[in-house]
């Protein structure tokens, strides 16, 4: 067996925020695991990647888009940044390249790689097991091990014949509660004696258009008939407070939290969360919660009928039921919503049976440290 030579580069592709932080972690895992190397990252991330040492050819910033319609209009720009990506591949000869999620760009890329010879593997599974299942053949073809962070998809990737690793779900190593109900709700001013609920519209620019307008009609409703209630909006980081701060004004009942979401969903007797990373968050904290979603009709009608899974909700995939309730698209308005929030809240033992659902989720997410587990999979990858 061949030694890892004392100093090489290492690609790593990440486009969105989640990917930008679960690349940080991989990096920061390599050089724990082997501190006796000299790791030169680069590639596209965004600013955790950067403090965690990795040269980012590209902001993920710039490509953090969602939608067939958003991505077309930004098709310049994506060609551009994947022609310099090539490129710096090609040019620096990593001795593996990692790609994180983002799979429309990342599965082109893998192909191009490939053909170019460069070793791929692919951390964070697109969701070809829900929809665009066509995928899975490019995947075999272009990507050497998938590295997959859902507890179901080694045994789907192994019935067609793809090398797989389940390393865990690494939001297992970051979702932290550091203050405990009565705690977050002085400090944000709020009484713990009544009613929480947390609204997250998610954390792109094309969810909050779409989602937010419900989801402030559904407080507007609350604050009519149930004036006790008190709803947490935890702005996302991608989000200045200055970009909503002016929708929120005329609802008394409604509260901007910045800066401390895994407290206010926490402290939160119920939340309403927009279908992605964050339903899975919530489940890992334990709060019950509603998933939603609404795209625009152009997106919805196209990507719809693509969709192959009973459910969007990560938490009722991994639990194989429907754990918490799903509105999406037309369903999600505030008449509709406000009826399954005051339902919810108004029944003890359903809360009490969520929680023991979610609780059966994140067993089965396994244990935390998924950055160590796939770093170190590398790691054998380039010793072989």
């Amino acid at each position: 067996m061949t030694t890892i030579q004392s100093a090489f580069q290492l690609m790593i592709v990440a486009g969105e925020a989640s990917g930008d932080k679960h690349g940080a972690k991989l990096a920061a895992a390599l050089r724990v695991l082997r501190p006796d190397l000299s790791f030169e990252f680069f590639g596209a991330g965004g600013d955790e990647m950067r403090l965690a040492g990795v040269e980012t050819l590209v902001d993920a910033r710039e490509v953090a888009i969602m939608g067939a319609v958003e991505v077309a209009r930004a098709l310049p720009k994506f060609l551009r940044v994947f022609r310099r990506l090539r490129e710096a591949a090609n040019e620096r000869r990593p001795r593996v390249v990692v790609l994180i999620d983002w799979p429309e760009f990342n599965l082109r890329l893998a192909r191009k790689l490939r053909k170019d010879g460069h070793r791929v593997v692919y951390y964070i599974s697109p969701q070809i097991w829900a929809w665009r299942s066509y995928r899975i053949r490019g995947i075999k073809r272009d990507v050497e091990k998938m590295l997959v962070i859902l507890p179901f998809e080694p045994e789907y990737y192994r019935q067609h014949g793809v090398e797989v690793e389940y390393v865990g779900h690494p939001l297992l190593d970051s979702v932290r509660v550091t203050r405990n109900r009565d705690e977050f709700c002085a400090h944000h001013h709020l009484d713990p004696s009544k009613p929480l609920i947390a609204f997250l519209p998610g954390s792109r620019h094309s969810e909050l258009r779409h989602i937010l307008q419900p989801l402030l009609e559904t407080a507007n409703a609350l604050n009519q008939t149930h004036p006790h209630f008190q709803i947490i909006l935890p702005l996302a980081r991608t989000f200045a407070r200055a970009e909503i701060a002016a929708q929120l004004d005329s609802i008394s009942n409604l509260h901007l939290i910045e800066q401390d979401t895994y407290n206010a969903i926490a402290a939160a007797d119920l939340a309403v969360v927009a279908s992605g990373t964050a339903t899975l968050e919530t489940a890992i904290i334990g709060t019950p919660l509603i998933v939603v979603y609404r795209a625009s009709q152009l997106n919805w009608r196209i990507f719809w009928p693509l969709i192959n899974v009973p459910f969007v909700g990560m938490p009722n995939l991994i639990a194989g039921r429907e754990i918490a309730p799903e509105l999406l698209q037309s369903e999600l308005n505030a008449v509709r919503l406000s009826k399954e929030i005051v339902a919810f809240l108004g029944d003890p033992n359903r809360l009490m049976q969520a929680r023991k659902d979610l609780a059966e989720v994140r067993n089965k997410l396994g244990e935390a440290n998924a950055s160590e587990r796939a770093a170190q999979q590398i790691l054998d990858l380039l010793k072989a």
